[in-house]
């Protein structure tokens, strides 16, 4: 059986409370007894038909039950609607504060006189859509919230001019979880000197520093590996404090926590390593200036199920959204204990140093 319509001077209250009171949603439901559904459909119908608390006053029952039930749109078959833009409401979404609900009102009041979806249609048309981009898990990012960082599995050869030594580089990778705009980097190993210098260079190639820095649980920058309170080893700590940010490694053996990295990896591998795989290089920075030219090109190419590409998505939501660099960059600093001997001497790399008696 249908729900019993709701009474005209109730709906006149839920809009005073609304427009007049500045109530929110839920204390208006509570207050009238509705649900908090009903109190949306009468606001967006009252917003739809351009209607304001002063007219509303001078409104009658009539009056106000034409304007907001008028059969214009509702008599219209669905195939005539407007459609949203799923794409622009998946980019939206990764902005913070914005919901589904803000975007359906905003929908609503672009096509003002039109006909349109109601709010759980809206919603369908974009959870179909989603559904397309993968079949896996799906995490929602925030633009400026977090930055994964990872070291590719393979690695490339640089050759010793003065004696033909191969070594082999190492590449660090970094991604922004709203855009997937990537950073990429050769180094000679995987230290905490050559991922803290590398994660310093990648807020650089951003411009900005993020809430949170995501990267996997190695050695070289966590002292105690733990799923919930894992612990930084001190000049992580150190890092993290100079740029204000947090580095929260995630949970060991939860490789959906870093899924962006896995990611960003695989396709560093693919459209950067790939392509180099048959140049020779003699020093870490041609390799590096190889890598940068391969790089704009990557973020530049074309989403395949999205509109535009990583450069254009970090352009309108990670870039605004991050925090200011500091004036310097992070100096890596190594710490070491170190025993006075009865001289009151310590040696530190084959120096001796006198300490204060």
């Amino acid at each position: 059986m249908a729900a019993p319509r709701v009474a005209m001077r109730n709906i006149k209250e839920c809009l005073r409370l609304k427009f007049e009171a500045g109530l929110s949603h839920e204390k208006i439901a509570r207050a009238l007894q509705l649900s908090k559904g009903v109190v949306s459909k009468y606001i967006a119908a009252a917003r739809v038909a351009g209607l304001d608390w002063p007219a509303l006053v001078a409104m009658d029952e009539a009056a106000l039950a034409a304007a907001l039930f008028a059969p214009t749109s509702t008599n219209k078959p669905r195939g005539e609607r407007v459609l949203p833009d799923v794409l622009s409401i998946h980019r939206e979404l990764r902005r913070k504060g914005v919901t589904l609900q803000l975007l359906w009102e905003e929908y609503l009041a672009a096509h003002a006189g039109q006909p349109t979806y109601r709010y759980t249609q809206f919603v369908e048309h974009y959870r179909r859509y989603a559904q397309t981009l993968k079949r896996s898990m799906r995490q929602l990012h925030r633009a400026g919230e977090k930055l994964f960082i990872d070291y590719a599995g393979p690695t490339l050869p640089v050759v010793d001019p003065a004696t033909g030594e191969v070594r082999r580089a190492h590449i660090f990778v970094a991604a922004l979880g709203a855009s997937n705009y990537t950073y990429a980097c050769a180094t000679p190993g995987e230290t905490q000197v050559d991922w803290l210098t590398s994660l310093g260079q990648a807020l650089t190639y951003f411009g900005g520093v993020p809430e949170m820095v995501v990267p996997d649980n190695p050695r070289a920058l966590v002292a105690q590996p733990d799923r919930y309170e894992p612990g930084l080893n001190r000049a992580t700590l150190e890092c993290a404090r100079h740029y204000q940010t947090v580095i929260l490694p995630a949970r060991p053996r939860k490789p959906q926590d870093k899924a962006k990295a896995e990611v960003a990896v695989q396709v560093v591998e693919r459209w950067i390593m790939a392509r180099l795989r048959h140049r020779q290089f003699f020093s870490l920075h041609a390799l590096n200036q190889a890598i940068a030219e391969l790089l704009e090109d990557l973020n530049r190419r074309p989403f395949k199920r999205l509109d535009g590409c990583r450069r254009d998505w970090f352009e309108r939501l990670d870039r605004p959204a991050l925090r200011a660099l500091p004036v310097h960059p992070y100096e890596v600093a190594t710490f070491k204990r170190c025993k006075v001997s009865i001289d009151y001497h310590i040696e530190v790399n084959g120096s001796f140093y006198s300490v204060p008696s």
